[in-house]
């Protein structure tokens, strides 16, 4: 699904972010995480985390008759689709053209995810707070919704979700490699998943690529001709961590001593006059504060406040009445 206007600090969001949605067509328990992209990479990070989330994998998925899965015209699975369908153990079955009612519990999840919980998230949440507050509003609102069995027995959307027979979710995730682009700051930086991590100096300021495999302990930072320029342990999304190696620590100081030079003052220590503007900016705010004195005479003397009147005041208050 597509999410209009995500914060401005969601680095490599754009103007779209993506929510992958996942539910279980019997119990209707749903969960979703979001991406960048549509990417089959991250689609691939994205299904193991779903999967994980609603505890188990079912015997079939059903999907959008979308290009990352199936061909559109065909409906056949891709070629690289292929292996990640064979890993999770499932048959992929596309929704028959210009029938996506076939999958109507995602629809209506789709729908509740917008309305309820996109539109009212905050401006200043990282993508990891975002994420968080979507699975604690999956855990204590839709999972809690009413159902009533052909037998008028009450239950609630986790009750069925629990008693699905569901098959265990793989140990490692399928094996993909998510490439992105990204923009190195001033401080030879990249923001990956709310995370920073170093590159040498020179490249402050470029196009940068970062490609990591899903489930992976390790990030490279490659240049755009594909030359990697530096490796990371990669940590755990979200967690504010600024990653920097010991060479890149030396060669930006160096950097920044070799650009350093005496042969001008110190900014803070130069004469800087006011000039015609300021001296009139100054005489309009002297003339608003003393009222009295804006025929250019001398300000009137403040008035003097005798402390003493407050002296008795307080005596006479000292004792209860």
């Amino acid at each position: 699904m597509d999410l209009p206007d995500p914060p401005a600090g969601w680095d490599g969001y754009g103007r779209t972010a993506y929510l992958l949605v996942g539910a279980l067509s019997h119990s209707s328990k749903w969960r979703g995480v979001l991406c960048e992209s549509t990417e089959q990479p991250q689609l691939a990070d994205a299904q193991y985390r779903v999967a994980a989330a609603l505890g188990g994998l079912t015997r079939d998925w059903r999907f959008d008759r979308m290009s990352t899965v199936v061909h559109p015209g065909s409906g056949k699975v891709t070629a690289t689709y292929a292996p990640i369908a064979k890993h999770f153990g499932v048959r992929v079955r596309p929704c028959p053209p210009r029938h996506g009612n076939r999958k109507g519990v995602v629809e209506k999840a789709n729908h509740t995810a917008a309305q309820r919980w996109w539109r009212t998230l905050p401006d200043d949440v990282t993508v990891a707070q975002a994420q968080a507050s979507l699975d604690r509003f999956c855990e204590r609102v839709t999972d809690h919704r009413k159902r009533v069995d052909p037998a008028g027995n009450r239950s609630t959307v986790a009750d069925l979700a629990a008693a699905e027979w569901l098959r265990p979710v793989p140990a490692a995730p399928p094996i993909a490699v998510i490439t992105v682009e990204r923009a190195a700051t001033a401080q030879a930086l990249v923001h990956y998943r709310g995370n920073r991590y170093s590159l040498p100096p020179e490249l402050a300021g470029t196009t940068v690529g970062v490609t990591h495999r899903v489930g992976g302990t390790t990030l490279a930072i490659t240049t755009g001709n594909g030359v990697t320029v530096a490796v990371h342990h990669r940590r755990a999304d979200g967690a504010g961590v600024t990653v920097r190696t010991d060479t890149h620590v030396t060669a930006l100081n160096t950097a920044a001593l070799a650009a350093f030079s005496s042969s001008a003052p110190h900014r803070s220590k130069r004469r800087i006059p006011p000039g015609p503007d300021a001296r009139a900016a100054a005489d309009a705010l002297r003339a608003g504060h003393n009222p009295s004195a804006a025929d250019g005479s001398a300000a009137a003397a403040a008035p003097v406040i005798d402390l003493t009147v407050y002296a008795r005041a307080a005596e006479s208050r000292r004792t209860l009445p």
